[in-house]
């Protein structure tokens, strides 16, 4: 059974809901309230990212992610402030300022308002993964990662405006030159060549800064899935993780191959999953036919039954998935609470409280 870690990009909020670029204060309250704990900086001062330890059993790391959320907040508040897991700036006006230092600047030297779209939050899922197998997986992923936006989508707003999207913050992110769906790379060496053209050409600075939809981890044997939005509830975050694990597992154990997919429908498949959410029609990798949400995501239990019943989470992901289609995911409860007058204040105040796991 892969392990399987997480990580969670967090935005500093004044008590109005505003990004603040304060992450300096959180994190050194982080380290006096739990020196054995790390909190790290991003690439702006108005976010802060935590992370789990990677972990074989499901319940072992909800109580991993809990614990980090709790300990994240705590500090905030010590700090005078709150911390929000949501994807991209709702309410607008806080002016994007980098964390110092030499990579930082660099990157904000070389690519300007391209690294400036890159305050976002997103959510990461590590998966344990042999290291001669990460290029089939991260080529066999291609076509399902955009059933793990659906489900995390959680960005409608973006400064003070309804985007009428589910999710703009990949939209965002793909003004990066290095992020976008591929080709199938067949073999570690056509991966590293690209790699290494990439950094060669500048579109990269350096290997971390490959923005694939999902990549070969450069210091351990993991594949890194990097698709998801923050999500505000810790059990969507979960299931999205348990979801990522049960595919990785399933390319693994069942020897499931890539397949030949164009670009133009994987790009298709990103948007629809992007502008509808649950609320439309998503790509079928099975039939590679785009259905509606409820038909794309039975399939998608279907397809991942062994790895699922394997884990041990057949029915704490059968019910999350059904959960999420029944009551909508994160973009759904932010244009409810928001209401026909477009109330933001009060998103972003109902976003500050639940991803505090002590409310």
């Amino acid at each position: 059974m892969q392990r399987v870690g997480i990580e969670e990009e967090l935005f500093v909020v004044d008590a109005e809901g505003r990004l603040v670029p304060e992450s300096d204060a959180v994190v050194r309250a982080h380290r006096r309230l739990d020196p054995g704990e790390e909190m790290d900086h991003e690439l702006f001062l108005q976010q802060v990212e935590i992370q789990t330890d990677a972990h074989d059993d499901p319940g072992t790391l909800r109580d991993d992610l809990l614990m980090q959320r709790s300990s994240a907040a705590a500090a905030a508040r010590a700090a005078g402030f709150g911390l929000a897991a949501v994807p991209v700036d709702v309410l607008g006006g806080s002016e994007p300022q980098p964390t110092p230092g030499s990579r930082y600047a660099r990157m904000i030297a070389r690519y300007g308002e391209i690294a400036r779209n890159g305050m976002t939050c997103g959510m990461h899922v590590h998966v344990e993964v042999p290291d001669r197998d990460a290029v089939r997986v991260i080529d066999s992923l291609r076509p399902w990662t955009p059933l793990l936006t659906a489900l995390s989508a959680n960005a409608p707003f973006f400064h003070g405006r309804d985007t009428s999207h589910a999710s703009w913050r990949g939209h965002l992110w793909d003004t990066w030159p290095t992020a976008g769906p591929v080709e199938a790379f067949g073999d570690h060496e056509t991966y590293r060549a690209m790699v290494d053209g990439w950094i060669a050409s500048g579109a990269a600075i350096d290997e971390h800064m490959v923005y694939l939809d999902a990549r070969p981890a450069e210091n351990f044997p993991t594949v890194e899935v990097r698709v998801a939005d923050v999500c505000t509830e810790v059990e969507d975050a979960l299931l999205v993780a348990e979801v990522t694990r049960a595919l990785v597992t399933t390319v693994l154990s069942e020897r499931h191959e890539p397949g030949t997919w164009r670009l133009e429908t994987l790009k298709a498949a990103r948007w629809r999953a992007r502008h509808d959410g649950l609320g439309g029609a998503l790509l079928d990798p099975a039939t590679g036919t785009f259905v509606a949400a409820e038909q794309a995501l039975e399939s998608l239990l279907k397809t991942l039954g062994g790895a699922l019943d394997e884990a041990g989470t057949t029915a704490v992901v059968t019910d999350g998935v059904h959960r999420l289609l029944t009551e909508g995911n994160g973009a759904v409860r932010q244009r409810s609470v928001a209401g026909e007058q477009l109330d933001l204040v009060a998103v972003m105040a109902d976003l500050v409280q639940r991803t505090d796991p002590q409310h």
